[in-house]
Parts: structure tokens; sequence; C-alpha cells
């Protein structure tokens, strides 16, 4: 399969009864966000609802035509984490629908932030970037995300029910089994279905990209390493097939995390000897690096992919001084790196 061919519209039959959905996501270099469609006692549930934008509401309609349904089928979503393409279609089809939404118990805090009045995007990471000595990369962010989110923003609304740790949720023919994975949100789960070898892992596990843990509206204190954390548990799943939310379906549960934990191993001893040669805040280290498959250098990269950049570092640095291999001091309202 090609890089972009797993976006192509419709719905893809990845196991019996199981159907990937890519729906679109503007201006965004993932470029679709996977909704997988399952066959339900009493209709249909999906696992994410994407987006919601005109497009994507209207491409989900198209897909589900083509098995013999429609929206109106949709009885619940099961959302893996609470980012807007995760998230705000489940909300909008609950509107539309009367469907039953439910979400990791975990997302509660980062959803009361998200549907605050005086909610600003981006608003956190702007203060992690003056924290990381950014303030180039926040020169360029413009004035764009100054503005508060709408007083009735419609789509941070809370779900219908909380998913714990371990419940299962009993669908026609299968269950899904909820497993928290805190790291790259504080609240996103996989859901497991053991009998027929499936693990939808959300952005939990991706076939081609690591996902940011610089994203959150309130983290906890270290969110690498509770990704980390939470990738070895997921290795201690059997290996069955990754039903990521997006790229295509990868094959190997077991083999995509060991590759995520050695990149992320290395990763960290590249930083640590990058401050040991002399750099000493998270945005000049980020400068001494490269990014991406391409090995671009920060400045080859947007400016959201350098805020990513940056705050990826601070995430790996800060996990460095947990582990005491490097240490930190504020100077100025600056976090500055040095070796112990």
């Amino acid at each position: 399969m090609s890089d972009t061919a797993w976006t192509h519209p419709g719905a893809h039959e990845v196991s019996p009864g199981v159907y990937r959905i890519p729906l679109p996501m503007p201006s965004d270099g993932l470029r679709a966000v996977n909704v997988y469609a399952l066959w339900d006692t009493d209709g249909l549930a999906l696992i994410d609802g994407g987006w919601a934008l005109p497009e994507s509401r209207r491409l989900l309609g198209e897909a589900l035509e083509t098995l013999g349904a429609r929206p109106a089928d949709i009885t619940r979503v099961l959302v893996t984490h609470v980012h807007r393409d995760h998230y705000t279609q489940a909300i909008a089809l609950r509107e539309e629908l009367g469907c039953h939404v439910a979400l990791g118990e975990g997302e509660r805090v980062n959803l009361e932030r998200l549907g605050a009045r005086d909610h600003v995007p981006l608003e956190r990471q702007r203060r992690e970037l003056v924290e990381c000595g950014a303030e180039r990369v926040l020169d360029e962010l413009g004035a764009e995300f100054d503005t508060p989110a709408p007083e009735h923003e419609p789509h941070w609304q809370q779900p219908d029910e909380w998913l714990s740790d371990g419940t299962e949720l009993v669908l026609a023919g299968r269950t899904l089994r909820v497993v928290s994975t805190p790291g790259h949100t504080r609240g996103h789960v996989v859901f497991h279905d053991e009998d027929n070898g499936l693990v939808f892992t959300g952005d939990h596990v991706l076939p081609a990209i690591t996902p940011s843990v610089g994203l959150e509206q309130a983290p906890g204190p270290l969110p690498l390493r509770d990704y980390l954390d939470s990738l070895h548990l997921v290795r201690k799943l059997p290996d069955d097939r990754i039903l990521p939310a997006h790229g295509p379906v990868h094959d190997s549960l077991h083999s995509r995390v060991d590759e995520l934990l050695s990149h992320h191993q290395r990763r960290l001893d590249t930083m640590a000897a990058t401050v040991e040669r002399g750099t000493s805040t998270a945005y000049e280290t980020a400068r001494a690096l490269n990014w991406t498959r391409h090995e671009r250098t920060l400045d080859e990269l947007d400016v959201f992919s350098r805020i990513l950049a940056v705050l990826e570092t601070s995430a790996h640095l800060k996990l460095l001084v947990s582990q005491r291999r490097l240490a930190s001091e504020r100077r100025e309202g600056v976090l500055r790196y040095s070796c112990r």
C-alpha cells in the first residue's frame, strides 16, 4: 500500500464485520482519521467519530450506504481520546441521531478544560514554549490562536458514559475490553477484541509515526513516561493486528510496539548526548536534531510541526531529568538542562 492509499474514501473491510472508514482532516499532515464501523445487535457501533466537518459527515454517510446501512443505524460511538479528530463528530452524531457516546474516564479534566469559556487554543503549549526558550517559534505562530473558543462550543460536551480500565463492551459477535493507555492524552484508551485478534489502538500505536505527547490540555507530570509505560502494557497483550486511527492496518502489535520503544530510547540517548555537547534548552536541543523520516532540520519544518518538535524535545528532556541522567534549573522562566 502506498503512503496515501489508506486515505481513499469508502468502507474497507479489515476483518469480518469490521470496516475501516477514512475521514478527512483539514490542513493536517496526518491526512485522514480512521473511523471503524462494527455491526452491533441493533445497528452499528463506531470506534472514534472523526472531525465534525460537513465533508466528513457526507463521506461517512456514503461509506455506510455501501454496507447497506444509514447513519441512523449508528447506536453508539466508542472514542479512544478527546482530540478533535476523534471526538467532535461523535458529539455531532449524538445531536443528530441520538446515539450513545463513551469516552475514557481519564479524559474528564481535558474535556472540562476544552469546554471552558475562557479556553484559548494552544494556550498551555504557548506557556511551555516560553519555558523551552522558543520565543522565535512563538513569534512565528502569530495571533490566529489567541482568540478564545466560542462561548457555546458545541462539540466539547460530556459523553453519555465514562469508560474505566477493564470494562467489557459486548457487541454482536465480539467483546471489546477497554485498556487504559495514558500518554498521548491522560485518558486515552484502546479497545481489545481478543477473540478476533484485533486491537483498536487509536493514536497510541500508529504504524508509521509516534504520536505527540505535547498537545494535551491538562497533561500529567511526565506524559512521555506515561506513554512508554502504556507501550509496555500493551506489549503484554497477544500479538494481534493493529487497527490504528491513522494509517493502514498493521499485522503485529508486538513488532510495532518494539519499534516505538526502540525509537524513544534512541531519542533519549541522542538528546542526552546533545546536551552533553552544549545545548541547554529544549529549543536549542531541538534545533540540533533532525526530524521526520526525511531527516529535516527544525527550521525546515512548518511552524506547527516546529511546535510539536520542541514540545517533544521538552518531554524527552524532562524524562531524562526524572531518570537522573540530566539536571535542570529554571532561570528567568526558562528551563535549562545540564549533565549531572
